[in-house]
């Protein structure tokens, strides 16, 4: 994969995501998409378990295992980006402690949710944050892994694996708070 190629992705998915964020207004009535969110966060946990059963098998020698496992992940995040797009361009966006419904949070559900708004937001946003850093990393640690470059493959995963997995497991604690408002 060309480096350009992997800038151009890195660039163009993060800001189709952030124009369907800010932009969706259309409300889906198909019920097949209000299951999405809870899609992502299992593609999301199993990509959490497969990078480390991947980490532990290449520790262990098993490059063959480690190789299949990462492929794996690296699918569940194509199909993850697929259902995320798919959802956010049919629905809008949830909004934590709107209790009723309405698209607000207002004064009454603010006191009721309490810090939790800022600690969701805290989570949501580092979440948000390194997704954003993971995916030109994933891009550049799988080309050179593909490439059988194991040089540049060690350089990037030493920070690859540990932004990835925060963004697989931090995307599951998300859907696990804002859960309750969809």
């Amino acid at each position: 994969m060309n480096k350009y190629i992997i800038i151009l992705v890195s660039i163009i998915v993060p800001s189709l995501v952030a124009v369907l964020f800010f932009t969706t207004d259309s409300n889906s009535s198909a019920a097949w998409v209000h299951s999405l969110p809870l899609v992502n966060a299992t593609l999301n946990g199993s990509t959490a378990i497969i990078l480390v059963l991947a980490v532990y098998l290449i520790k262990q020698g098993n490059e063959l295992a480690h190789k299949r496992l990462m492929g794996i992940a690296f699918v569940l995040g194509v199909l993850f980006m697929a259902s995320y797009v798919t959802y956010h361009a049919s629905v809008p966006s949830t909004k934590f402690g709107d209790a009723n419904g309405d698209g607000l949070v207002d004064t009454a559900e603010l006191l009721e949710i309490g810090s939790m708004r800022v600690v969701y937001l805290g989570v949501l946003l580092s979440h948000i944050l390194m997704a954003v850093v993971a995916l030109p990393l994933i891009l550049l640690a799988f080309n050179y892994g593909l490439k059988n470059d194991r040089v540049k493959h060690k350089k990037y995963v030493r920070f690859t694996f540990p932004v990835w997995l925060y963004v697989a497991v931090t995307g599951v604690l998300v859907y696990a708070l804002i859960s309750p408002y969809y």
